[in-house]
Parts: structure tokens; C-alpha cells; sequence
């Protein structure tokens, strides 16, 4: 079978390993290099992620198996203890912050009492909204004190205006077994990236080259237009390449316009999908044994602190700062002045698409997209391409899903 992959970041790179053994894959991709978001620039001799701080763990064994067999062997990786912080009323508490009750406790012993009685009065109702989402689960107090600033502020929208859709996986969700024995002793951290693994080179850009290793991949390439041609049953990519089957991971919101014969309703719902750009700083910084701050204060730019270099083995003293939306280089350099561990900035970056905004839109467009897509048979994969808040696992997680159909029964 023939198959043609639109995109060569994480995801179209993952499926198309999987894939080349027993299909023809061709993967297009616009830019000149590979590895969409994920790919990172080299600055001062420092790994700089221009979109996040990406690293890579799993507890799914098949995308373990996968990664360390297939693409980079377990030998060229480190491991690394996620450390990671809160500037929470002047001061630094550990995350997540609801196993935290005793460090806020000396720091305002009435708050900590309010988180706790809030806590456990919540119900196990779900809500459809994110704010109320987050009251339901986390009580009022520790609600409107962190979690509902702090998406407020990564999201660039208000938390009553958003679908809790995106959170399972990526936020600690406590019950009260886990909330109580936090306040006697501390609670391990126990998401899928508490520890993760890093090129031994300091590198991202290491494992994107070993993943697009031996794949057929045309850069520069820009696909404009797709015709499924019935009378023939094949998918043509710009009126010039012809294929049995397809598989975009191009963002959501532009693969309707590209497609022939696409219904007006299906071009709308495209069109009220949200994103996010980030804008992001390289820093030279004082040691630290961290590994992220999070900030929820509405009265900084910053969101949220990669001291990237704790990444690496051995460290560096650099770190990453990323604020939502468009930020020029003097506003995130003065920002940066203000936080006394940044030392000097030393590059700058503002994004294309860098997360999706699970607006009152998201759900009811989205489905709309995908029934109209499933109905041609054209598969979509990855962050953009489903329109999730996936991170590179999770990527490698659904283009594993998505090789199994193509596989032949014996």
C-alpha cells in the first residue's frame, strides 16, 4: 500500500517509522527540517526548545519498546528526577501544589485549614466547564487561589469559558487517600513525567534524527490541495502525487480548506478553532537543582520557568522562559530582569501554533471535523491534526494506534 503522510513532526515521523517496513510511506513536510514543535535550535552551545521543554517517558511498555528498540536505544538516554516548583504567595512550594498542604501551612496556616476543609466537602460530580471542574474537584479555595489564575493565564482564556476535556493525564488528580497522607508525610508524584528520559547528546534534535532515520521525507514541500479520485480510489496531494491512503497531522483548523468537496459546515467549525502562540526566552541563570517553576501571578509574563539546563548531563546554568501570545524581546527581556536567578538573555523566539485552546468551540467542532473526515477516510494524527493537548508520548501513542489499522491480517 501507498501511503501518503502529511507532516514530519513527532507524530508523522513516529507513524511513518512504524509503517515503512511494509508500506511505500512518503512524508511531505513544509519546512526545510524535520520535527515540527519539538525541534529545538542551538544557542551558546545550548540545546534551546523554542516551544516547551520537551522530554520524553511513558508508562505505555509499547511506546517505551518502541522509542528504545526502533529509534534510540535506552544507553543513549539519562534519566531525570522532575523537580519542579510554584511561586505561590511569595514564596516556592513543591507540585503538584494539593501535596503541598504543609509548605503552605508556613506560610498562612488559615489557608491551608480552607484548602483542606474545601477539599474534602468536594463532590464527585463532573462539570462542564473548566472553573466549576476545578472547584468540584480541587474545593473552592485551592480553585480560585492557583488552579483557575494559573490556567487563566496558560490558556489566555477564562476557565468558565473552557471544556475540562484536556486534563486527564496531565494534572494529578487527588482522592482523599492520597490528599490526607499528604498532609502526615509527602506524596509522590505519580504522573508519567515525575522522571523522564533526555538524549545523552543534551539534544532533542538527536531522537528527531533517529526517528526520521531511513524514512522518505520531502522537505519544502507545501500541501495545498487534496482529491480523493472515487473512480480510482486513490488520494491525490497537490494534482501531482497519488496515494492508496492518507494521513495528515496538519493542524485541524486548515485541513478542511485543502480538501476538495468539503461542506460549508465543516469549513465554519474549522474555523472556530482556537490556538495559542508562545513566545519563549533563553536565558543564562544561576544554578539550580530545578527543573520547572510554575508562576499563576497575573502580574508576570512568565508562565512558567524550563531551566533547561538541569535537563542535561552534565548541567547548565541556563533556563527557558515561555509566556502565552506574542511577545517581542524587550518586554521578555525586562520581564526577565525582574526574577534575580536570570542573568542575560541570549535568545528569543514567537511561535506559530503551539497549543490548543479547548474553548466553549472545542468539542462540538471538533466532532464535526472528524465525522465529515472518517466519512472520506482520511486519518488525522497528532496535537494539531486531533486537536489535543497531547505531549510527545502521547504523539507516539496515537500513531501507534493509528499503524495498527494498517496492518494486514494474516
Amino acid at each position: 500500500m501507498k501511503i501518503g503522510i502529511i507532516g514530519a513532526g513527532i507524530s508523522g515521523l513516529s507513524l511513518a517509522k512504524m509503517l515503512k517496513k511494509d508500506h511505500d510511506v512518503v512524508v511531505f513536510e513544509k519546512e526545510s527540517c524535520v520535527g515540527g514543535i519539538a525541534r529545538t535550535d542551538t544557542v551558546n552551545h545550548a540545546t534551546y526548545h523554542l516551544v516547551g521543554g520537551h522530554c520524553f517517558n511513558s508508562k505505555n511498555k509499547e511506546v517505551l519498546d518502541f522509542v528504545f528498540d526502533e529509534v534510540l536505544p535506552v544507553n543513549e538516554w539519562h534519566r531525570v528526577e522532575r523537580k519542579a516548583k510554584i511561586f505561590f504567595k511569595g514564596e516556592l512550594v513543591s507540585y503538584p501544589i494539593e501535596f503541598s498542604i504543609q509548605e503552605i501551612a508556613k506560610i498562612d496556616k488559615d489557608l491551608a485549614f480552607r484548602i483542606t476543609r474545601d477539599f474534602l466537602n468536594t463532590g464527585t460530580e463532573d462539570r462542564k466547564d473548566l472553573e466549576s471542574w476545578f472547584i468540584s474537584k480541587f474545593g473552592n479555595t485551592l480553585a480560585q487561589e492557583y488552579l483557575i489564575p494559573y490556567n487563566r493565564k496558560i490558556w489566555n482564556n477564562e476557565p468558565k469559558n473552557m471544556s475540562p476535556d484536556w486534563v486527564e493525564g496531565k494534572l494529578p488528580i487527588p482522592n482523599r487517600d492520597s490528599f490526607l497522607k499528604a498532609l502526615i508525610s509527602s506524596e509522590d508524584d505519580m504522573m508519567p513525567h515525575s522522571s523522564f528520559y533526555y538524549p545523552n547528546t543534551n539534544n532533542q534534535n538527536d531522537f528527531i534524527a533517529a526517528l526520521a532515520s531511513g524514512i522518505n521525507i520531502k522537505t519544502d514541500y507545501n500541501v495545498s490541495s487534496l482529491r480523493y479520485d472515487k473512480s480510482i480510489n486513490k488520494w491525490f496531494i497537490n494534482e501531482e502525487e497519488c496515494f492508496d491512503k492518507i494521513v495528515s497531522t496538519m493542524p485541524l483548523d486548515i485541513l478542511p480548506s485543502i480538501i476538495d468537496g468539503v461542506p460549508e459546515s465543516v469549513l465554519e467549525s474549522a474555523r472556530k478553532l482556537k490556538y495559542n502562540k508562545v513566545s519563549t526566552m533563553l536565558w543564562e541563570s544561576q544554578p539550580t537543582e530545578l527543573t520547572w517553576t510554575y508562576d499563576p501571578s497575573p502580574d508576570t509574563l512568565f508562565h512558567r520557568h524550563i531551566h533547561i539546563g538541569s535537563f542535561f548531563s552534565p548541567k547548565k546554568n541556563i533556563t527557558i522562559t515561555e509566556a502565552i501570545g506574542e511577545h517581542d524581546y524587550d518586554s521578555m527581556a525586562q520581564a526577565g530582569k525582574k526574577i534575580p536567578y536570570l542573568v542575560k538573555p541570549l535568545a528569543h523566539n514567537v511561535s506559530g501554533r503551539a497549543y490548543v485552546v479547548f474553548d466553549e468551540n472545542y468539542s462540538e467542532s471538533v466532532a464535526d471535523i472528524m465525522k465529515y473526515l472518517e466519512s472520506i477516510d482520511l486519518t488525522t494524527l497528532g496535537r494539531f491534526g486531533e486537536w489535543e493537548y497531547y505531549n510527545m508520548d502521547i504523539c507516539i501513542e496515537s500513531a501507534l494506534k493509528v499503524s495498527k489499522k494498517f496492518i494486514t491480517p494474516l
